[in-house]
């Protein structure tokens, strides 16, 4: 039965493949030609049975692991039934005439399986329509945006979710600089504003301003863990801090240092320097060499200490430090690290998306030490905790 779907003698498999790459690049996971031409050869290599040809596909088109379950769920349902090749091949929901009990899949899943009607044979929308999905989308599908898990979206919510994280605003906390310039409540006279307002008046002086401190967003030094249990967490919070700490939201220029690490430790603050959101971000990826890798906090933490450790500047700088937890160094140089750390900024602050969880408990090796050397940890798992980020830093900062 299943290999009459891939039967090379009536030219069957180089269109199912192709329909099933399809499939999973709406579900988004990461397929291109060259992958799909290697899924070629795999399958010619070892055959037509179910297990080895799944097993094939799998090792040539999967490359993260957050990827796996959704390819094994999309392969049973796309080769379930061959009878629905063509319709598959339109990306049409596989007909299987069962009457078990629908299977509850991942968003991904559902949304690539889902029915698609061609733009050119949809009828035109009316105006009534228009209005009754966008009064929709403002009362219950954003509400439910905003409560939702950034990891358990699927690829249309996930790109809305980060499209509405840019609008987040993120009141830095300010500090009083060194530098001075005139106000109204100050310690010390401005004496060549005086000179200047002498010259109106005929050398009299009449008026003596003052010179007031600065005020002046504290310096953020950001490290976001980029490996795969981290990494749609990772892309969105990026997006979210470059939109928020821009001068055009903050209202003056933020110092910011972000540091991408996961086996290694990846410098983005030029990536940060651009004004587009988008354009940092596709820096940003060509950059980071270990995306969706592994995880080696306290090696990235030494090297962030010997190369970049002027960085933090005079123990005032705010350390956002986004990962969960996992580490798969060694614990002794982690804690050494982070203790370093700790002891040369103002404040170091846990940004930690596995508080989604309730009843979380840090008891992992790595997020064990963080939960020890951090001042205080936050969740950021959903669009409602992003907009609480600022009340948080605000009280950490007071402790």
């Amino acid at each position: 039965m299943f290999s009459q779907l891939g039967d090379a003698r009536v030219g069957k498999l180089a269109d199912n493949l192709s329909g099933f790459g399809r499939t999973l690049r709406r579900a988004g996971v990461r397929v291109d030609a060259a992958r799909m031409a290697l899924a070629q050869q795999a399958v010619m290599l070892v055959g037509l049975q179910r297990d080895d040809f799944s097993a094939a596909l799998e090792a040539v088109l999967v490359s993260r692991e957050q990827d796996r379950m959704v390819f094994r769920e999309l392969f049973d349902a796309y080769f379930r039934n061959p009878n629905v090749a063509q319709k598959l091949l339109a990306q049409m929901l596989p007909s299987a005439e069962s009457k078990a009990e629908p299977v509850k899949r991942r968003p991904r899943v559902s949304e690539a399986l889902a029915p698609v009607r061609a733009a050119r044979n949809a009828p035109p929308a009316r105006e009534e329509d228009k209005i009754e999905f966008d009064a929709a989308m403002t009362a219950s599908d954003l509400q439910r945006l905003r409560q939702a898990d950034f990891n358990q979206l699927s690829a249309s919510e996930y790109i809305l979710v980060e499209r509405l994280a840019r609008d987040v605003s993120l009141p830095l906390p300010r500090y009083a600089a060194r530098r001075t310039r005139p106000g109204a409540r100050g310690s010390r006279p401005h004496w060549p504003g005086a000179m200047h307002h002498a010259s109106r008046s005929g050398g009299e002086v009449l008026h003596i301003p003052l010179l007031q401190r600065r005020q002046q967003p504290l310096p953020l030094l950001v490290l976001v863990d980029v490996s795969g249990s981290m990494e749609r967490y990772a892309r969105l919070l990026l997006a979210f801090l470059h939109a928020a700490t821009a001068p055009r939201h903050t209202g003056a220029a933020v110092r910011r240092d972000v540091f991408a690490f996961g086996t290694g430790l990846t410098d983005l603050t030029p990536a940060f320097r651009l004004a587009d959101t988008d354009a940092m971000l596709e820096t940003a990826s060509h950059a980071i060499t270990d995306f969706a890798g592994g995880t080696r906090m306290g090696d990235s933490l030494g090297q962030l200490r010997l190369q970049h450790a002027r960085r933090l500047v005079g123990r005032r700088t705010l350390v956002l430090l986004i990962s969960d937890g996992l580490d798969t160094g060694t614990p002794e140089v982690l804690e050494r690290e982070l203790a370093w750390l700790r002891r040369h900024c103002g404040r170091l602050l846990w940004l930690n998306p596995l508080l989604r969880y309730e009843g979380y408990a840090p008891t992992a090796r790595g997020a064990s030490a963080l939960h020890r050397q951090a001042h205080g940890m936050v969740a950021v798992h959903n669009l409602s905790h992003l907009k609480d980020l600022a009340t948080s830093l605000a009280s950490v900062l007071r402790q």
